[in-house]
């Protein structure tokens, strides 16, 4: 096909029209590189030429740049033609699962650049929540920490996932990138040399024949030539073009090919723009446009010029047709932009909610967890809200933040409180944990008993300590426990065939005691007595379940007593000696403890009552008859030396007993 040298191919660039004399030969722009040749012709800021006008399209030039921005993009790398398939959405209303999870879907397509818009709005809205998510973390850990030299630390394993999948696009990026700036590069040195043949062919010295298979070549090799950088695009088209425009003139050809070629450019450019005209009442926009842009391109690229007489008419219907569509694009963006208004104030008022309740005062734990609940819903409805206008997005983001941060500051100085007698509880314990452990080894299992268990007891009285001590110490506290009673347990396992041992010995020996004759020598059935006791202690302890035996033997003991006529001073005191040695040898100390309180309380019960007795007697003592002491005062004197009596054997036995603990 022809092409005609003042064919507006700027103005479908939106560029403007370059007017062409016709002695081009000498009106040709020289240059002396393929870089600057380029800037030095079509660079319409710097060069102005004669004749130059501006043309109707000038008004809709908005909507010829979007076509012509996204044109240039697209032309550099092919592969961005396919990210119109995949839909662009809300990621602002994804959850950092539900983000992590579209990252690696888009991953695994091959086509990274179709993807990149996409997964760069990802990693914008997860990056968003996560660093929220993080200082909200740090302010707990501030609030909580005991040791001021503690650093902050947190691991996502989700973060992880986010950060690999990224990994694995940017390198398949870099790698696009690499290979694509290579050929980008070869390609334009390409372009570059055709346009500086292009320049040559003017030579009134060649054969014309020649002249135009060579310019065919040329513009065959143009075709295949390949992309190139998106910031050259247009001007290395139009520097092209230009030239080719500057061969025709040279030429000057025959007018009937040219007016076959003129007829089929403008049957080829009706065609476009009767598609044109069914894509104005499309009800996808977003579809429509995208197809807008590659009839654009095909009326650029592909299709030559037409007549004069027809050129600026065609141009302007497809320029109106396309300021249609593009209008009818940006009343698209004006809705969404609506919506985001909408958004915005949902948001102001989940920030409002959120500001309320960092002020509302409660007093429980149980309070607190309701308020916390709220928070957390409020915070899900902000990130489902969508995306606001993105002149007002970083303020409303920090207000955002701003509102939850003062609720959890909020929150924390109650938490302060409550955290400090978890500690005091958690000092309480570790000194519970501390005694337990040193007990644990103990072999005294009669002292150490009651001691194991009463800590036990305080235990459970004691209050909730910090949670991230709470497992760690109730588990050395169980474990040194159970050390313990394990340890019990296996003594008792020992002891029990001893005792049942002890027990059948008692049983038989009650047979020989039962049988025992005094000999009437006091001295010598006393000392055969306490050889009997002796006798008795020494087959050792019964099981508990069988210490009635010991009742049995007391009640022949008492029997023996009453024959040899001892005093009940000196029978008492036998048989505290009998009790006490069974209790020493018992290794019970607890009872032990417990006989020497009783002791000094009934020393102290039996003093009272004697200086009660003696105040009545000096009562009667102070009447007129006291020198008759009537019945009464005789059996008060006579009680007063009982008791007397009775207080010299309590006093014996907390002697004795306060010996045995000396011993």
């Amino acid at each position: 096909m022809l092409e005609e040298k003042n064919d507006n191919l700027q103005e479908a660039d939106g560029k403007l029209e370059i007017e062409i004399s016709d002695s081009t030969q000498d009106n040709t722009i020289e240059t002396s590189g393929s870089e600057t040749a380029t800037e030095n012709t079509i660079s319409h800021d710097e060069v102005e030429l004669e004749n130059t006008a501006e043309t109707p399209e000038t008004a809709h030039q908005t909507a010829l740049d979007a076509i012509t921005n996204s044109n240039a993009e697209e032309s550099e790398d092919e592969t961005l033609k396919e990210r119109h398939d995949i839909p662009m959405q809300d990621y602002d209303t994804f959850s950092l699962d539900a983000l992590v999870d579209e990252l690696k879907k888009l991953i695994n397509i091959d086509k990274v650049m179709s993807v990149k818009d996409h997964i760069e709005e990802i990693k914008k809205s997860f990056l968003l929540q996560y660093n929220h998510l993080i200082e909200e973390k740090k302010e707990e850990f501030n609030a909580s920490k005991q040791d001021p030299n503690e650093e902050f630390e947190y691991h996502s394993p989700l973060k992880s996932k986010f950060d690999e999948y990224y990994n694995v696009f940017r390198e398949k990026r870099n790698a696009h990138f690499k290979n694509l700036q290579t050929n980008l590069k070869s390609n334009l040195e390409n372009r570059l040399a055709i346009v500086e043949e292009l320049k040559e062919l003017i030579n009134p010295q060649e054969n014309i024949k020649d002249t135009l298979k060579h310019f065919n070549d040329l513009r065959e090799r143009w075709k295949n030539a390949g992309a190139i950088p998106k910031d050259k695009y247009n001007h290395v088209w139009n520097n092209y073009h230009f030239h080719v425009e500057n061969f025709y003139d040279y030429l000057h050809l025959d007018r009937e090919a040219r007016d076959l070629d003129f007829k089929y450019n403008l049957e080829q450019k009706q065609k476009i723009i009767a598609r044109v005209e069914e894509l104005v009442n499309e009800t996808d926009i977003s579809k429509s446009f995208r197809e807008l842009q590659d009839l654009h391109r095909i009326w650029k690229e592909d299709i030559g010029p037409v007549s004069k007489e027809h050129r600026d008419a065609i141009w302007n219907k497809f320029s109106e047709l396309t300021k249609k569509i593009h209008d009818k694009r940006e009343v698209l963006f004006e809705s969404q932009r609506a919506n985001e208004q909408k958004n915005l104030e949902v948001k102001k008022e989940i920030i409002a909610k959120i500001e309320v309740l960092g002020t509302e005062k409660v007093n429980s734990h149980s309070q607190w967890l309701i308020q916390i609940q709220k928070v957390e819903a409020l915070r899900n409805e902000f990130f489902a809200a969508g995306k606001v206008p993105s002149e007002v997005n970083e303020q409303t983001w920090a207000a955002f933040k701003t509102a939850v941060r003062n609720f959890n500051s909020f929150k924390n100085s109650f938490y302060k409180d409550i955290k400090k007698d978890q500690n005091d509880n958690l000092n309480k314990k570790m000194a519970l944990v501390a005694k337990a452990k040193e007990l644990q080894e103990s072999t005294d299992f009669g002292a150490t008993t009651p001691i194991m268990k009463q800590i036990q007891e305080e235990w459970k009285q004691i209050g909730h300590v910090p949670k991230k001590y709470s497992d760690k110490i109730w588990k050395e506290f169980k474990d040194a426990c159970n050390h313990y009673f394990d340890k019990l347990k296996e003594h008792k396992s020992e002891e029990n065939v001893d005792e049942v041992a002890a027990f059948d010995n008692k049983k038989a020996y009650l047979d020989i005691l039962r049988a025992y004759q005094l000999t009437g020598d006091h001295k010598t059935d006393l000392d055969a007595i306490k050889a009997h006791i002796e006798t008795w202690k020494g087959y050792g302890k019964v099981p508990f379940s069988r210490r009635h035996i010991e009742g049995k033997f007391n009640k022949i003991l008492d029997a023996l007593f009453e024959k040899l006529s001892l005093s009940k001073k000196e029978t008492e005191m036998i048989r505290f000696s009998n009790r006490i040695d069974s209790l020493s040898d018992s290794n019970d100390t607890r009872k032990l403890d417990n006989e020497k309180i009783f002791l000094m309380r009934k020393i102290e019960e039996v003093r009272n009552e004697i200086f009660q007795l003696e105040n009545n007697i000096q009562f009667f003592a102070n009447t007129k008859n006291a020198k008759k002491e009537n019945s009464i005062v005789l059996e008060v004197r006579k009680n007063i030396a009982i008791h007397k009596e009775s207080l010299e054997v309590w006093k014996d036995k907390l002697k004795q007993l306060r010996n045995l603990n000396q011993e």
